[in-house]
């Protein structure tokens, strides 16, 4: 059993060092997306209860900012809860939470957080949060806020639409208020008023979902008018670095048009 389980392990590190050599000198996505699916169906299927699979998904973030640090990519875009997640028990929120939290107060004394000038952001409508979890999530937006060579944000309380509705609501304002005329408004300005805006590129070179699911469920819906989407049948926490370089070695071999 041991020799078996080394020769697999093994091979797949040989596999691992192939798809490196492959994409090492190709264009690398400066901006990935993540829609963190399967967290659920993952401890299922190992008869957990369901905050095992988000607690397991959590540090599996951890693994991916290493291997993203690694390759290079500047920004990473995490779809972790939506607005819809509200409505499953109680139970399961009050859980996803708390390892939010505590994920979040992780973040704070990260040295690869400080060392790399990672800016932290939590995206998405945040007045939906428990209080403490504002709190800590305004700690380290701060503590980060200085940071820009990467930036690492979290969407919680997120949906794609009501990041629209909301920048909508902001323009509006700013027209009654007199600060903007109706014909300035343009994409460019839009785009200043996304909870992206802090970026110093919003849309999205490449989003990954994994569990199987084809579809975007509303994440980023400005931001990925021409990402590159790629779907794995592989579930958040069992998410590998090979995944990662599959899907990034894909992404290099689609030809990018940008409608032309």
């Amino acid at each position: 059993m041991l020799k078996t389980l080394l020769s697999t392990l093994g091979i797949y590190k040989l596999y691992e060092k192939w798809l490196w050599y492959q994409i090492k000198n190709g264009r690398k996505p400066e901006h990935i997306a993540i829609i963190l699916d399967g967290n659920r169906r993952w401890a299922t299927g190992l008869s957990l209860n369901p905050w095992a699979g988000h607690h397991r998904g959590a540090e599996k973030t951890e693994d991916l900012l290493d291997w993203c640090l690694d390759l290079g990519v500047k920004s990473i875009t995490l779809y972790a809860f939506s607005t819809e997640n509200f409505q499953r028990s109680s139970k399961e929120v009050d859980e996803i939470m708390r390892i939010v939290e505590e994920k979040l107060g992780e973040l704070l004394k990260d040295e690869r957080i400080h060392k790399n000038k990672v800016r932290v952001k939590v995206i998405g409508r945040p007045n939906l949060l428990p209080e403490n979890l504002q709190e800590i999530t305004e700690r380290v937006e701060k503590a980060t806020k200085d940071y820009d060579e990467h930036f690492l944000n979290l969407a919680l309380a997120y949906g794609g639409r009501a990041e629209i509705v909301d920048a909508a609501k902001e323009i509006a304002e700013r027209v009654r208020t007199g600060d903007l005329a109706a014909d300035e408004i343009d994409e460019a300005l839009f785009e200043k008023h996304l909870y992206t805006a802090h970026m110093p590129q919003q849309d999205s070179d490449l989003i990954i979902r994994t569990s199987g699911e084809e579809r975007l469920s509303g994440f980023l819906l400005w931001q990925s008018a021409y990402s590159e989407l790629y779907f794995l049948d592989v579930y958040w926490p069992a998410f590998r670095r090979i995944d990662l370089l599959r899907a990034i070695r894909t992404f290099q071999m689609r030809k990018r048009r940008f409608g032309h």
